[in-house]
């Protein structure tokens, strides 16, 4: 009998359409002899399945029809019979799926979902403090700050960024990614306007020191508890910095395996395996990191739920390594009922 899988993508942030279109690239590789495969739509508290949801259309198909999600025990109704969710692949890029609120949810109704627990999903989600508690392992980052809306005056934050960060300086959003809110500040006369920029998608702003250097990203699983890290993609982005449009608009060389020495790359592998053990991550995650002089690696981010789409990454470095999305999608399925 086959198993039936939701994909739960939308979620309650600006990374809404690229959720969806992850969602479009989970369906596309999922094996459908095996699973019976449903996306779900989650937007506040709206939670529908969408039928005739396809491959090539997604959730923009004409003909997609919503039945409401029964959120008592995460089921639903067609054709007056009732279907229970067996898995949960969540592939939302923000609240609440990626900061261990759905987590939790699927935790208390019993169904088994594609990525970490509550805690390490709540940490990851923010930023800075997912930073300076890896900071405390040993783990390199880049100097930064956090700031909070409506604590802090914009002079105090200059004096503090002039002091401590420097330019060029980073600002983004604390929470989120996609590249949503994050502008890279040459001079000081532009932080104030940065500053309110990310705030419009947060009530946290970190502002980080700008690192020089090499852009790599490592996606890693573990199945079975046997940790894979997968090939690096080194990222060469054609504008300032890795942006919306350099990811979702092709605006960027992503070369698979980064062009890097092979010494490099098996110390960025290990380091990546050694954070999802701190973090105590599970299912996909991907890492991100810029590699300065001296091959110096610094941590910049943690995803544990990486984008799915065409053009991200996990999807380039798994073929990179010869095995195939849809393998590795029924084996993460598999080893949660062993």
């Amino acid at each position: 009998m086959k198993r039936t899988i939701a994909i739960v993508a939308g979620g309650d942030s600006s990374e809404f359409g690229v959720s969806l279109l992850s969602a479009r690239g989970i369906y596309s590789f999922f094996d459908k002899e095996k699973y019976s495969v449903y996306v779900v739509k989650l937007i506040g508290s709206s939670w529908t399945v969408l039928l005739n949801f396809d491959e090539a259309l997604g959730a923009e198909n004409p003909n997609i029809e919503e039945i409401t999600l029964d959120k008592n025990d995460f089921s639903f109704m067609l054709n007056h019979q009732k279907i229970n969710f067996d898995y949960a692949y969540i592939t939302i890029h923000g609240e609440p799926g990626e900061n261990g609120c759905l987590q939790g949810y699927l935790n208390m109704v019993g169904v088994p979902h594609s990525t970490c627990g509550v805690l390490a999903a709540s940490l990851t989600y923010n930023k800075f403090m997912c930073s300076q508690y890896l900071k405390g392992y040993g783990i390199t980052v880049a100097e930064s700050m956090q700031i909070k809306k409506g604590k802090v005056t914009i002079s105090d934050v200059i004096n503090e960024v002039k002091l401590r960060i420097g330019y060029p300086c980073f600002v983004k959003p604390n929470l989120g990614g996609s590249s949503f809110g994050i502008t890279k500040v040459k001079e000081e006369k532009d932080l104030a306007f940065a500053i309110e920029k990310a705030f419009d998608e947060d009530e946290e702003v970190v502002i980080e020191a700008f690192l020089d250097g090499v852009e790599v990203t490592c996606g890693c699983y573990s199945i079975n508890n046997k940790k894979v890290a997968l090939p690096l993609t080194e990222v060469v982005t054609h504008n300032e910095f890795f942006d919306f449009n350099a990811k979702y608009k092709g605006e960027v060389d992503e070369i698979t395996p980064a062009r890097i020495s092979e010494k490099l790359t098996e110390r960025i592998q290990k380091l990546t395996k050694r954070i999802y053990d701190i973090l105590d991550c599970a299912g996909i995650i991907r890492i991100d990191y810029i590699v300065t002089e001296s091959e110096r690696i610094n941590l910049l981010e943690v995803n544990t739920t990486p984008g799915m789409t065409s053009t991200s990454f996990i999807p380039q470095q798994v073929s990179a390594a010869g095995l195939s999305m849809s393998q590795l999608l029924t084996d993460l399925v598999e080893s949660a009922f062993e």
